[in-house]
């Protein structure tokens, strides 16, 4: 984990503390209604195993394969997204401070999810469903790079490759990855993205490849 990473791994987790306080919740339950759970013994607490994302190389090959999109690129995108834990209670505790917070192990906003789903056949699935479901986030965050590849322009200045052009569209949307393959410099956020991606890329290619 780069020293960027960590810092925001602590202020998300950070943050999360201070929505339990604020909310009085405890897993995600309200503490109006229901006794408060008791904490887990440091013993049951997750290993680090439990919270990589290469546990998911099976589902990333099946729905990138089927995206047609670079098996390495999405379990580098989801790495590069566990700066925070993807606990389902956690983040629907953490819906109650910020509404609109990007959900499941590849982190997405609703709109995004909403749009993917609707060209993608799976209509009948609900972005409150992601912190459930790492399938169905996997699934969702395939096909999204899919589209974000399909809207490249053709004429590109050659300064970054296609998956980093790709991950700067999943980071920082659709029109920044546009001016960045036509030759305008990523931002500071997408930057760190892909200085991140770069850190991630050879794991990620391990991870799927040992599958």
């Amino acid at each position: 984990m780069g020293l960027e990473t960590g810092r925001n791994r602590w202020r998300w987790l950070a943050a999360c503390a201070l929505v339990a306080a604020a909310t009085g919740c405890s897993a995600g339950r309200d503490a109006a209604t229901e006794p408060a759970a008791p904490s887990a013994p440091a013993s049951d607490s997750p290993s680090a195993d439990d919270q990589d994302p290469g546990r998911f190389a099976a589902q990333v090959i099946n729905h990138a394969r089927e995206a047609g999109v670079d098996p390495q690129l999405v379990m580098a995108i989801l790495y590069n997204e566990s700066y925070k834990p993807h606990d389902p209670d956690t983040e629907r505790a953490w819906l109650q401070f910020k509404p609109d917070a990007a959900l499941g192990v590849a982190n997405m906003h609703r709109a995004t999810f909403d749009e993917v789903k609707a060209n993608h056949g799976f209509t009948d699935r609900d972005w409150l469903q992601l912190p459930d479901d790492p399938d169905l986030a996997i699934q969702a965050a395939s096909w999204y790079l899919h589209d974000l590849s399909a809207s490249l322009p053709d004429q590109r200045s050659g300064a970054h490759t296609t998956e980093e052009l790709l991950a700067v569209g999943y980071n920082a949307g659709p029109g920044n990855m546009r001016a960045v393959a036509k030759g305008t410099s990523p931002g500071p956020q997408a930057q760190n993205y892909l200085d991140r991606l770069h850190d991630n890329w050879d794991k990620a290619g391990t991870a799927v490849a040992n599958r």
